[in-house]
């Protein structure tokens, strides 16, 4: 049993992380920047300490400074969320050497699975299917990159090696799109991962993007818990998420499921971790990437299965047995994520500023994750996600209902946020219908809106206020 966690994140999967440990009796250590000196997680925690200025890469990012503040503290775990240093191999190695008991996979199963190319290599050889794409070397120079392409053949998608969370990815349709876009998305990926190294995929038109939760101990047994679909997307990042995946049969998700399974199974993963497919509209799958950390969507399996993500993954790392049987696992109702994004509706650039009168929906069904609070300032340094609506009912059409009428009640003033957007989508018949690919989103916002202010939130509202309309 750990004695206290150095949570090592900020914003909402930090809030998430010390509700957690709170459940378990666990005493936290937030770390923050300056930036976050008046942040929620840093006032929930027992302990908080400064690492760092506001910029990521002088705070959150920096190793010796979190693992000096942990050592310091009395900490003896460390537990990363997602994002900043979840995926870094070298901070998970830091926390061993250092006698910290990292809360995620071991650092060679987080290297292995960030090389994409390798992981891709791996998974063919074990029997999971993989798109056609590079298959030998990462590659650096654009000249590779067009010859790679002209072999694959048009569409392709330019990915990051190093990452994921569709950072540095472009899709070229073209060897003009290819010239225009691969250094565009190495330096994303170099800004991103660290490393410009670059792979080609070939770009699987009308497909959506469906994801399998996995639960892994240290003595190799592992399950699935069920699939996300996540096609609904903006430059490759998630802005809605849902479980099941609409189309989905009990046939195929066993089939997909078995993939998954072998996919981490492979290579003795432990912990949780998520393995990504595109599945065509054929009923073909194919893996994409795994991602050794826990999902900014992991809600919406907790709330289809009933299954804490974060405590399991707290339990794993303390060496406990995985106390759950694949034949237990079941997916009932219906469950969505929509993220909310501190964000210009008409631009989609961050809109930081202070929040003011804040109201949070609730009723059954109805769960909102946020570290917002009256009178908090967004800063401008981070990731604009700011909260997280996450509903629940019966049927996918009463989960639909059930979102409408929370977004609508979801009031945030001082801030710009992406609630209309949302909103619009739920009155999407194709949305409505579960007929959506990766593309959805870019063929729904350049379709013209008959009326563009009908999905707004009703009631008036102040004349000063920054809320989105």
């Amino acid at each position: 049993m750990f004695k206290k966690l150095m949570v090592a994140n900020r914003g909402t999967i930090a809030v998430r992380i010390i509700r957690a440990c709170r459940e378990l009796g666990l005493k936290t250590l937030a770390i923050y920047s300056t930036a976050d000196k008046e942040a929620l997680h840093v006032r929930l925690a027992d302990e908080a300490v400064c690492i760092g200025p506001e910029a990521a890469e002088d705070s959150y990012l920096k190793i010796p400074a979190v693992i000096s503040a942990a050592l310091t503290y009395g900490a003896d775990a460390v537990h990363p969320g997602y994002g900043f240093l979840s995926e870094n191999g070298d901070f998970a190695e830091a926390c061993r050497r250092s006698g910290l008991h990292f809360v995620g996979p071991r650092a060679r199963h987080i290297r292995l699975m960030g090389d994409k190319p390798r992981a891709r290599r791996i998974m063919r050889r074990a029997g999971v299917p993989v798109l056609p794409g590079s298959a030998g070397r990462a590659i650096t120079e654009l000249r590779a990159a067009q010859a790679e392409a002209r072999e694959l053949g048009y569409p392709v998608l330019i990915k990051a090696a190093a990452g994921g969370g569709g950072k540095g990815m472009r899709l070229a349709r073209d060897s003009a799109e290819l010239s225009r876009f691969f250094p565009l998305a190495q330096a994303e990926a170099a800004a991103a991962f660290g490393s410009g190294a670059m792979y080609l995929e070939k770009y699987l038109e009308g497909a959506r993007h469906v994801e399998f939760q996995i639960l892994a101990d240290e003595h190799r047994n592992l399950i699935h818990l069920g699939e996300r679909d996540c096609s609904i997307q903006r430059r490759h990042q998630k802005v809605l998420e849902e479980a099941p995946c609409p189309v989905m049969t009990r046939r195929l998700r066993e089939k997909m499921g078995k993939a998954a399974v072998r996919a981490a199974g492979v290579v003795g993963y432990s912990n949780v971790g998520t393995v990504e497919f595109l599945l065509a509209p054929s009923g073909e799958f194919y893996f994409i990437e795994m991602n050794t950390r826990i999902q900014v969507e992991h809600g919406v399996t907790e709330m289809a299965t009933g299954i804490d993500l974060v405590k399991e993954s707290l339990r794993l790392a303390m060496g406990e047995r995985l106390g759950i049987r694949q034949r237990a696992v079941k997916l009932s109702g219906a469950a969505m994520e929509f993220r909310v994004y501190a964000e210009d509706p008409q631009s989609h650039l961050p809109a930081p500023g202070v929040v003011r009168n804040q109201h949070v929906p609730g009723g059954l069904g109805v769960r909102v994750e946020t570290a917002l609070y009256d009178g908090y300032r967004v800063p401008v340094f981070y990731d604009p996600l700011i909260a997280k609506v996450i509903v629940y009912a019966d049927t996918r059409p009463l989960a639909i209902a059930r979102a409408r009428a929370a977004l609508r009640e979801y009031l945030i003033d001082g801030i710009k946020t992406n609630l209309p957007l949302h909103l619009r989508i739920l009155e999407d018949p194709d949305f409505q219908r579960g007929e959506f690919a990766t593309d959805f989103l870019r063929r729904f916002e350049e379709r013209p809106q008959d009326d563009p202010q009908a999905a707004a939130p009703p009631g008036p509202r102040p004349a000063a206020s920054a809320a989105t309309a």
